[in-house]
């Protein structure tokens, strides 16, 4: 990766600078923070699953969003897709190592946000 304004070496770690328009590390957080983004991340943290199944998961999404979402995630490395050449063919999405270590703290933040919400709906009950 060529050095520039988006990419900087300190000492012996690298960084992008996520605040550059060109910055490739933006797009990919882009696509873990978009609105379906971090649903596909969540519903795969426990199980693979076939791509009905995640629709079936996540209420409210659209087959194109969906594919649309898995696409983005799939070229960033966040998510394996394999074809098994059945008819019709089946399709199953599972997280890579990487999609995990991302999917991990934001299920966790998921939890501590259900819980609160939980906590908060048990104190208004009479």
């Amino acid at each position: 990766m060529a050095v520039g304004t988006q990419f900087t070496r300190s000492g012996a770690t690298e960084r992008y600078e996520v605040f550059h328009t060109d910055c490739p590390a933006r797009e990919m957080v882009g696509h873990v923070t978009s609105r379906w983004g971090i649903w596909v991340l969540i519903s795969l943290q426990t199980n693979d699953l076939r791509f009905f199944e995640l629709r079936e998961s996540i209420r409210g999404i659209s087959e194109k969003m969906l594919s649309q979402t898995l696409r983005g995630l799939v070229e960033d490395g966040l998510v394996w897709r394999r074809v098994e050449p059945t008819t019709p063919p089946q399709v199953t999405y599972g997280l890579t190592e990487f999609g995990r270590d991302v999917g991990e703290p934001l299920a966790d933040l998921f939890g501590r946000i259900t819980s609160r919400l939980s906590a908060q709906l048990a104190d208004l009950q009479p």
